[in-house]
């Protein structure tokens, strides 16, 4: 019953809405959850979820799609302990608990990212949505493309894990990134925008987030630039500074930083003291 989409009688109006009946079930539907002109006796298309407080509840507002089916959910809210609220087109929003999201929670989706997802029924009656494992896309894969090197492509993130992240992208191409080939690890559901590295044998992708090295260079340097700025004109980092602390302070890699210096100060932008960066006045 939960989750799914029925046809119901009408059977009383009441304070704030009406009874419809499901077998010997007696559902509210609220005023507020129908836009529509009924009266007692009157069939009407339902969608049935369980409330905050365990009620049953139905709405004329039908989701794009039910229990037992995926489809793409935008999410609206992540919460610390708790994971990620998606719309289905319904008037309640959805959680997809933080047990099928990564363990890093700054990988987690964010509002207007999206998700595709199975609607289910946990054992406490309360509708959940469940990611698909990337195995559902296999159905949904286009493996016959004619992309060539660096083409762009634009899609969401369906998959996270060490060793990179997996899109598929607005054609249905399949398109891995490794982790070497992003500045900052992409979110679950982030929808980015990348370019064909390889176009493998099989029609896969493999794909980057980072720019061409020539334009990588300006962009890199101009971030560099505004962050010494913010920083009073003086940062404790070098060319000789450690990777992981360029990484975490910067997101970039170390070579990316070197370029990034060393085009400020080929163009007199700064200069370096002491294992620091200055602005050059």
């Amino acid at each position: 019953m939960i989750g799914d989409i029925h046809t119901l009688p009408i059977k009383e109006k009441v304070e704030k809405g009406f009874i419809v009946i499901k077998g010997t079930e007696e559902i509210s539907l609220p005023f507020i959850l129908t836009d529509e002109e009924l009266t007692v006796g009157d069939t009407v298309d339902v969608f049935i979820y369980r409330e905050k407080r365990g009620n049953l509840v139905a709405t004329t507002t039908l989701p794009r799609f039910t229990i037992g089916e995926y489809g793409w959910a935008e999410v609206v809210e992540s919460l610390a302990n708790l994971g990620s609220f998606v719309q289905i087109g319904t008037t309640t929003d959805i959680l997809v608990s933080m047990d099928e999201l990564p363990e890093q929670q700054q990988l987690w989706p964010e509002p207007g990212d999206k998700l595709y997802v199975m609607l289910q029924v946990d054992k406490k009656g309360r509708l959940l949505a469940k990611p698909a494992k990337e195995i559902v896309f296999e159905e949904l894969y286009n493996f016959e493309t004619d992309l060539e090197l660096n083409d762009k492509v634009k899609g969401h993130i369906i998959r996270v894990d060490d060793e990179g992240a997996v899109m598929i992208t607005d054609n249905q191409e399949r398109g891995f990134i490794h982790h070497t080939e992003h500045d900052k690890e992409p979110r679950l559901g982030e929808y980015v925008t990348g370019r064909v590295i390889e176009v493998k044998e099989d029609g896969t992708l493999n794909v980057s987030l980072l720019p061409l090295k020539h334009e990588r260079i300006g962009d890199d340097a101009q971030f560099l630039l505004a962050y010494i700025e913010e920083a009073n004109g003086v940062i404790p980092f070098g060319d000789k500074s450690d990777a992981d602390s360029i990484r975490k302070t910067f997101h970039m890699s170390k070579s990316a930083f070197k370029r990034a210096l060393g085009n400020l100060m080929k163009n007199g932008k700064v200069e370096q003291r002491d294992g620091k960066t200055y602005l050059r006045s």
